[in-house]
This record gives C-alpha cells, sequence and structure tokens, in this order.
C-alpha cells in the first residue's frame, strides 16, 4: 500500500518533510529526482550524504522519526547497521543516505541522467 493511499498528505508534502528533515540534520549534497513516467515502481527518490557512518545513521533515524510522526509505519530500511549506504523506502518515496566515498563509488545519479526523470540538486 502507497504513502498517499494511507495518509491524509500527498507525496509532494512528504517530500517536502523529508528534505526539511535533511536539511535540519545537515546532510549534505542533496539531490531529489522525480521518477514519474521512468517505469520506476517509486514516484521519487531522495539521495544524500553524510559526514561519516555515524551521522548516515543518524539522517536515517531522524526520518525514521518523521516517518513515524506522521503514520508511516511500513518502511522498508537496509544498511542502519553498517552506515555506509542506507535505503529507507516508503513506498512511493526512496531516500538513499551515503557516506561521500561509498555515494561517489556508486553514483546512482548517473543512473538517470539522460532518464525522463528530472535531477534536481537541494541547496
Amino acid at each position: 500500500m502507497s504513502t498517499q493511499e494511507t495518509n491524509s498528505f500527498n507525496i509532494a508534502e512528504l517530500k517536502k518533510e523529508l528534505l526539511d528533515v535533511l536539511d535540519m540534520q545537515k546532510a549534505e549534497d542533496v539531490h531529489s529526482i522525480d521518477l514519474h513516467g521512468t517505469g520506476f515502481p517509486a514516484d521519487h527518490m531522495i539521495i544524500a550524504s553524510g559526514q561519516s557512518g555515524r551521522h548516515v545513521v543518524g539522517l536515517a533515524n531522524k526520518i525514521l522519526d518523521k516517518l513515524s510522526s506522521l503514520d508511516i509505519k511500513d518502511v522498508k530500511k537496509e544498511g542502519l547497521s553498517a552506515g555506509d549506504w542506507v535505503i529507507l523506502d516508503t513506498g512511493d518515496i526512496i531516500v538513499h543516505l551515503f557516506r561521500p566515498e561509498v555515494r561517489l563509488f556508486y553514483n546512482i545519479e548517473k543512473m538517470w541522467d539522460g532518464e525522463q526523470s528530472t535531477l534536481t540538486t537541494i541547496a
């Protein structure tokens, strides 16, 4: 069941809430990717870096706290124990959090170059 179906807010509002959390927690190099029209199962992807593994896990926990406060409970999560790369999947929005060198290695933003998606860098 998607976020949009189970809650009274829409995806754009959720995206803004999550970007605000990342901003307040000093995430770096935040990118927002609109996945509409790509055939990808999610509608949106957010990619950000933390300064260290501990920072990445802290960012993930703050996002999970925000999702919980919005009554979004069924979040799939991977990577919390290591902190190199954490993925949080709400169904409609996927959040990727990386240590900078891990992000550089995987370079998942490059995957969306030339696609129908829209990559936006958040200052």
